[in-house]
């Protein structure tokens, strides 16, 4: 424990949902509105565009392998964020986990590469919403659609965050049901169900082996896909950043935890699956949604376009989880005194305004890959939008190791933890393990090695600053923290 700062078990829900009201957030969203942010979060142009490189690069079989290996390590991610966010459910909580758990300084560059992913991924998915409705508009340039879509996003992120909550809900389930959609009828057209394709139609597996073999570009093409894959299961953990406006935490955070997990891995896998076996290799790219290919070889009339919308609703909803997760980061950061104080500062609805606003203009990166190159910057927003998000994962993972011994070396018996994950301390070793052998992997391929070039150097260069910035001054800043906390806690 770095600096004498408190365990996580050192608080309690009750107490982080007065400091929470304090502050001046609603907990106003059920369980029901988390499962469907973090699906929302999810299923965007990870799966929908992305999905086609990973086939590309990896191969049909080795793609499916790739996306067995991304859901067990989302499956463990979670279950160490939901045993921290249970014992500790605050607004925009990564940074805190890691603050309180390893050190303020790996605090202060959680929060930031957060923040990076989530704007990052602004970019690449209204650049990606703005390339699908060139299939209606082919005369409209990108950047347009772009500019059009980050308006809707904040004006229904500036209203509460209840109205988000609920217009998430809905937004994710119309994409929930065209992931399903995909899985029933492309499932049963590979079992020789396909009465409207007009072409010769593959059945079951026999399109996974590709003239150069299972896996035409060897383990490599599969172990430099991880980092993409990891990319399109980035979200789940929104469930943690919604922690600070959640009624009821502990009931609510594990029960959604359990049922996300359980859907992204029906729902992923599935779909991948069903891509993998339908779409050829060489046919599997950027360029166009293997969903939309998918649906296209089905024959089903003006299924491609209604699946086209379908996806730019998909990509506009993670959107929406993004800035959302944005706003909250910085929120949290200011609220630690590690931001400008008025990116704390809150509506009457209890909407961090100043930091949604901050926060959209990291979607502002669309407009400029939307003119330059939207396909090849596209993918280099993905990477540096991976490399983030994997750089969380390993700090909440490191968080849980060392939460969970803190825990038991200070007396506490894991018996009475409301929730906590399984086969500890194996379980987050591992996952820490293998979201490091995807950050070494994407050295092995050019594209994606620019998330390296940039990634590195700005964890860096947060670290550097939290030392000069804060470093001096963090003692006094934790004693009236602890001040604060007591405060909080008299009767």
């Amino acid at each position: 424990m770095a600096l004498g700062s408190p365990t996580l078990s050192d608080t309690s829900p009750k107490r982080d949902q007065e400091h929470s009201e304090k502050r001046g957030l609603r907990r106003s969203m059920e369980a029901r509105h988390l499962v469907m942010i973090a699906m929302g979060g999810v299923i965007g142009s990870g799966l929908f565009l992305s999905s086609g490189y990973t086939i590309a690069q990896a191969g049909p079989l080795g793609a499916i392998i790739a996306y067995l290996i991304g859901a067990a390590v989302v499956y463990m991610v979670m279950a160490c964020l939901g045993e921290l966010a249970v014992a500790y459910p605050v607004s925009g909580a990564f940074h805190i986990y890691a603050a309180r758990s390893i050190g303020p300084a790996t605090g202060f560059a959680t929060a930031w590469l957060y923040w990076l992913c989530w704007a990052v991924a602004l970019g690449s998915e209204f650049t990606a919403a703005g390339l699908l409705m060139q299939r209606w508009f082919p005369e409209v340039d990108v950047w347009i659609w772009c500019f059009n879509f980050a308006a809707v996003l904040f004006t229904l992120n500036a209203i509460s965050s209840r109205v988000f909550g609920e217009s998430e809900f809905w937004f994710a389930l119309i994409k929930v049901s065209a992931v399903i959609g995909l899985i029933v009828l492309g499932g049963a057209a590979l079992f020789g169900f396909h009465p409207l394709a007009e072409n010769a139609y593959p059945f079951l597996g026999e399109n996974l082996n590709t003239p150069q073999g299972l896996f035409p570009n060897g383990i490599t093409g599969v172990l430099i896909t991880t980092l993409a894959v990891f990319y399109a299961f980035s979200g789940s953990e929104l469930i943690g950043v919604a922690a600070g406006e959640t009624a009821n935490p502990a009931v609510n955070i594990p029960k959604a935890m359990r049922t996300t997990v359980i859907r992204l891995l029906i729902f992923f896998v599935g779909a991948i699956t069903v891509i993998a076996c339908t779409v050829p290799y060489e046919d599997a790219s950027l360029e166009a949604s293997p969903f939309v290919t998918v649906f296209s070889q089905l024959g089903i009339p003006y299924a491609a376009d209604v699946m086209n919308f379908v996806i730019i609703t998909a990509l506009l909803s993670a959107g929406n989880c993004g800035l959302f997760s944005c706003a909250r980061m910085l929120f949290s950061l200011a609220d630690e005194g590690h931001a400008p104080k008025a990116l704390g500062k809150l509506t009457k609805r209890g909407i961090p305004m100043l930091a949604l606003c901050v926060s959209m203009l990291g979607g502002l990166a669309s407009l400029v890959s939307s003119v330059v190159a939207p396909t090849t910057v596209y993918l280099v927003l993905v990477s540096i939008a991976g490399f983030a998000t994997v750089g969380v994962w390993m700090s909440i993972t490191a968080s849980h190791f060392f939460h969970r011994r803190a825990f038991v070396r200070s007396g506490g018996r894991t018996a009475d933890l409301a929730y906590k994950a399984p086969l500890f301390p194996l379980l987050p070793i591992v996952a820490f393990i293998l979201c490091l052998i995807s950050l070494i992997g994407i050295g092995f391929d050019p594209t994606q090695a620019t998330a390296l070039y940039f990634g590195i150097p700005f964890v860096a260069a947060c670290y550097a600053y939290f030392h000069f910035k804060y470093g001096r001054t963090q003692k006094g800043r934790q004693k009236e923290q602890d001040e604060e906390q007591e405060t909080v806690d008299a009767p």
